[in-house]
């Protein structure tokens, strides 16, 4: 397997390549618009067919042509909630329990909704990919999280009951780091570290621009029924 990091210094935004060098299959997650002729010369440079491009989250509607220059990959794109495509189309499950073929790797697509309405994580191995879930506070696009309580319900039930040794990989890594263990996480997050539901919400509560989500909010699925979770480029 072959695993790489891409850092942007300015916004703190990380992506990831991952990759079954002997399949010749690739997948990106979370990568950016402005990355695209790098991830095209290190796609070209080991060979790779980018099987998948997957986004825990997005902000498209604050990054003017985002989408359309990650269309410009020509892979399949997964984002605000796993796929429901046949086996045929390298889902070996559907719905809830999504399951993505990567060469001879698979990766399990799960729903984690809080930071924007609609995130989704990657759980390849013991690597989980959650994007900004943990960001709470400190993601550049959205200082807040657009949903706290589904946010809590996503950490606690679904992020930390999964094994201590977990790797977590984060898509900001401004004042942190890029990669922790679960173990870590639950015992020194600085929001959910210790903290009850209620001490949680109380203090996302404080936060700046605290209140109810707007209608028009790009992440508020009402207004994205237009939007295709899975999308087959040719």
């Amino acid at each position: 397997m072959y695993f790489r990091l891409l850092h942007d210094d300015a916004s703190g935004a990380v992506s990831y390549l991952l990759a079954d060098l002997d399949a010749g299959e690739a997948v990106l997650i979370d990568p950016r618009g402005a990355d695209v002729p790098v991830l095209r010369a290190m796609l070209d440079e080991h060979r790779l067919q980018l099987r998948w491009l997957l986004r825990t989250h997005e902000h498209d509607a604050q990054v003017p042509g985002e989408s359309a220059a990650l269309d410009a990959l020509g892979a399949p794109r997964i984002q605000h909630q796993p796929p429901t495509q046949p086996a045929a189309c390298g889902v070996t499950a559907a719905g809830e329990h999504a399951v993505l073929a990567l060469g001879h790797e698979h990766l399990q697509v799960l729903r984690t909704p809080g930071h924007t309405a609609a995130c989704l994580s990657y759980l390849w191995r013991d690597r989980l990919f959650c994007g900004g879930l943990l960001a709470v506070d400190a993601c550049p696009f959205q200082p807040r999280p657009e949903q706290p309580e589904a946010l809590w319900d996503s950490v606690t039930q679904e992020v930390f009951t999964l094994p201590s040794e977990t790797l977590l990989f984060t898509g900001h890594a401004t004042r942190s780091r890029a990669v922790s263990t679960l173990m870590e996480q639950r015992r020194w997050h600085p929001w959910f570290g210790g903290a009850t539901r209620d001490e949680f919400l109380a203090r996302v509560q404080a936060l700046p621009g605290a209140g109810p989500a707007s209608p028009s909010s790009p992440s508020n699925p009402s207004i994205q029924d237009h939007e295709i979770s899975l999308r087959l480029h040719h």
